[in-house]
């Protein structure tokens, strides 16, 4: 975690959906630091416990639970929040599973499968023995209110963030959010410890943990969606060992994307001898995805690199 903090918000104060009506938490002036806890991306209805049948049954209604809302004292409309990721809590746990009808590929794939994960190895986990995959903590979703009236899904990115599974907000980012509403109403959850960059089956490795944020709001800078600095290379990823790399081309990127992650799946079956769900949550995990051509048109080309450095 980062150093001291001014509040804590405790994991029973979250909510399942944006809505510019939920009453904030917790009021609080700019430049303070909250230690927020955060439930796994199930809302706990998976546990250490839980096996591959559990999985039909999650209720959807009930996934990406964020803590909060936090009312930060003068923003408003127009304005733009900061917010500073100071650390992460230690991990113990974490799930990857493949849901029916969820995922890139979700025609292909219509069983269930559930990876328990233990995270108690600093900076390493066990996918199957003879592969690792390094940790970085970040949260997948994070935002605030937005200003349309309702409730609206947290599940997919929006010009609030959102779910947007960026796995380069790690400690020391600084994300700036546009401010919407009154307040901003901020809240974060479905904390990660791993994940490749297109989390491809739909899950990365969820787990619950801790995040400590503080907050700094810019007056009058209004910027239209979400934009984040981070502080030095894009560590995570970088493989001493290289890459292999699978090419899809297609008429539209959702094409190309399915053909790359597709064939990566073949190559991991081929090689490792993992089975289709081990590869696809292989790929969810660790694989990052890239656009790589989009100017030829009539095709485009997206590539799916996978690092050696996981395979001992």
């Amino acid at each position: 975690m980062g150093g001291g903090h001014d509040h804590t918000i405790h994991s029973h104060c979250h909510h399942f959906v944006w809505d510019k009506s939920i009453d904030p938490v917790l009021s609080i002036a700019p430049g303070k630091s909250i230690h927020f806890e955060v439930l796994d991306a199930s809302g706990g209805q998976l546990t250490q416990q839980s096996k591959t049948e559990d999985v039909p049954n999650l209720d959807f209604s009930k996934v990406n639970p964020v803590t909060g809302p936090v009312f930060v004292e003068g923003a408003k409309p127009g304005d733009t929040l900061e917010v500073e990721i100071e650390g992460f809590g230690p991990q113990s746990w974490g799930w990857t599973a493949v849901i029916p009808g969820f995922g890139l590929l979700n025609e292909q794939f219509n069983d269930p499968f559930l990876k328990i994960w233990d995270l108690q190895k600093d900076k390493k986990a066990e996918f199957l023995p003879g592969i690792e995959i390094p940790t970085n903590p970040f949260p997948g979703t994070i935002g605030v209110a937005l200003p349309e009236a309702g409730e609206h899904s947290v599940v997919p990115p929006r010009k609030n963030g959102g779910n947007m599974d960026i796995r380069h907000l790690t400690k020391g980012t600084k994300l700036y959010l546009p401010v919407w509403v009154e307040g901003a109403l901020f809240s974060v959850g479905d904390t990660h410890a791993a994940q490749g960059d297109g989390e491809v089956c739909g899950t990365a490795i969820e787990a619950p943990m801790d995040i400590q944020l503080k907050f700094k709001l810019h007056k009058g800078k209004q910027i239209q969606e979400p934009q984040f600095t981070t502080p030095g290379p894009l560590l995570s990823g970088q493989s001493k060992k290289g890459y292999h790399v699978t090419t899809g081309y297609g008429e539209d990127l959702m094409t190309a994307t399915k053909k790359s992650v597709s064939y990566m799946i073949e190559h991991l079956t081929a090689v490792y001898g993992l089975n289709d769900q081990e590869a696809y949550a292989l790929c969810s995990v660790a694989v990052d995805l890239k656009i790589s051509e989009v100017v030829d048109v009539p095709h485009y080309l997206v590539s799916s690199f996978l690092p050696l450095d996981i395979f001992k």
